[in-house]
């Protein structure tokens, strides 16, 4: 079944909003080990994710990415400002957010919530478990949900 919300079968993008370059390489392992048609561009910060989907914006010939994972914990701007102001932006605010992040703490998990994030994921302590993180994303968000049509 193919939905035409889905994102084109060639190749999903994924922004990867990340500042521990360990955690964007086993992302991208992981990634690479389900499928090869993910594109994972990454931002280390909440400012240059917002920079970064500005710039598409603003290109005609850009589209926005798919999806978003997000870490909390950030250097300049943090997750849940970035999920603010994505949320408060009409042409974002229908852009899937997973946060993806170490915490485990309730009060983090209540706050991406009430800050709009699709999904609360926690990183796992192994490596090779970030390759079913990703093979869950990937399963449920481009194969078994119905994504909003991103705005081009």
């Amino acid at each position: 079944m193919t939905l035409a919300s889905q994102p084109p079968a060639d190749s999903i993008d994924v922004l990867l909003v990340e500042d521990n370059p360990g955690d964007v390489r086993l992302t991208q392992e992981a990634f690479n080990a389900v499928t090869a048609d993910i594109s994972l561009h990454v931002t280390t910060d909440g400012l240059e994710a917002l920079d970064c989907l500005s710039r598409l914006l603003e290109d005609p010939s850009a589209s926005l990415p798919d999806l978003v994972l997000l870490d909390l914990n950030l250097p300049r701007m943090g997750g849940f400002e970035f999920l603010e102001n994505v949320r408060s932006d009409s042409d974002l605010a229908n852009l899937p957010v997973l946060v993806l992040t170490s915490s485990e703490a309730t009060e983090d998990v209540r706050e991406s919530y009430d800050r709009c994030a699709n999904a609360y994921l926690t990183k796992p302590t192994d490596p090779d478990e970030f390759v079913t993180i990703a093979e869950a994303v990937v399963n449920f968000w481009f194969e078994q949900a119905a994504l909003p049509p991103i705005p081009s």
